[in-house]
């Protein structure tokens, strides 16, 4: 028997959300059935009723979730009835060439829940992230079940489905950042200061944080940030060149925030570039690294371990000139 339920959808691009009865199907193969007790709000969902991700219109929200199991379809082993989880958007399959690698995320073979969940005409749903959260209740995957210990609060749990995992992912993932690493963040918010929280984790013993709120940045500081940079009030580059004797960050994250934020950072530095995405002046030294999650944190600069060509608008460096072999990818940003 299908469960009638309420959910928050988005009939189409730039239309208002509205709550309304959706329909759920009991788990099939490889389902399970969510009881959802807490959903963040993310920026994701945004983009998905702005139609920046597709047009699959309507789609159920929501997406950083946690709940409780209510019901589990046939071959489903990992969960059962009662457990508490952490709904991922990410069921990786583990036998993919990057899963076997060790690196499940870049699973090339994830998985959602085959059926679908539908108004009460019958239209079928896409959920957001494929787990749809905004609602009562949800029908994923198994495998976009994370058990974690009941004690855990919903509302914090549900954040390590998307916020944390995206912000620690840039870092530790991403962006590789290592022991001794100088780190900057651009933009403290949820995913931001995962990010530095991350950079902390792996190792670095500068971490800048970056934005255009006092409040975020004293987070920022809670979470790990050794300096912080109002870029309202402050050169972020400057203030990050001093923060690293002159050098620049190894790794610099870009997390979604006010576009403000980057206007008056590094693609000033870059050529004047005012689109958040583009750099038309970036060789070799500041090569463009986009992570899997491209609209919630982005490895937006990376110096190599040793110099490598001058960038367009930087003079060459004094003395005398040497013969060097190098690729031409080496030096073309893209």
């Amino acid at each position: 028997m299908a469960h009638k339920v309420q959910g928050i959808i988005a009939r189409g691009k730039g239309q208002p959300v509205e709550l309304t009865t959706i329909v759920v199907p009991n788990p099939g193969p490889g389902e399970a059935l969510v009881q959802v007790q807490a959903c963040g709000v993310c920026h994701t969902d945004l983009h998905y009723r702005e139609g920046g991700i597709n047009d699959d219109f309507p789609f159920l929200l929501g997406h950083e979730a946690a709940g409780v199991v209510e019901a589990v379809g046939p071959n489903v082993t990992n969960v059962k009835p009662g457990d508490f989880v952490v709904l991922n958007w990410r069921a990786v399959c583990g036998n993919c060439r990057s899963c076997l690698r060790g690196k499940p995320q870049f699973c090339f073979s994830t998985f959602n829940a085959t059926q679908k969940m539908t108004l009460l005409d019958g239209t079928p749903l896409a959920p957001a992230l494929g787990i749809g959260a905004f609602a009562e209740k949800t029908l994923v995957s198994a495998g976009q079940c994370t058990p974690v210990n009941p004690k855990a609060s919903p509302a914090v749990a549900g954040l390590l489905g998307c916020g944390v995992m995206a912000g620690l992912g840039a870092a530790m993932l991403t962006g590789e950042v290592q022991r001794g690493y100088s780190v900057a963040v651009f933009g403290c918010g949820g995913v931001g200061n995962a990010a530095i929280a991350g950079a902390r984790l792996a190792g670095a013993t500068t971490i800048i944080g970056v934005d255009l709120d006092d409040r975020k940045l004293e987070w920022a500081r809670q979470f790990g940030a050794t300096h912080t940079v109002n870029a309202s009030t402050t050169e972020p580059i400057a203030a990050i060149q001093a923060a690293t004797n002159g050098n620049g960050a190894d790794v610099c994250i870009e997390a979604v925030g006010h576009p403000e934020v980057l206007r008056q950072g590094w693609h000033r530095r870059a050529g004047g570039c005012t689109h958040p995405r583009h750099d038309h002046a970036q060789h070799s030294d500041d090569r463009l690294l986009w992570s899997r999650r491209n609209d919630e944190a982005k490895l937006v600069r990376r110096l190599p371990a040793e110099p490598r060509l001058p960038a367009a608008r930087r003079s060459p460096p004094a003395g005398s000139l040497a013969t060097r072999r190098f690729r031409y990818r080496d030096h073309c940003a893209w």
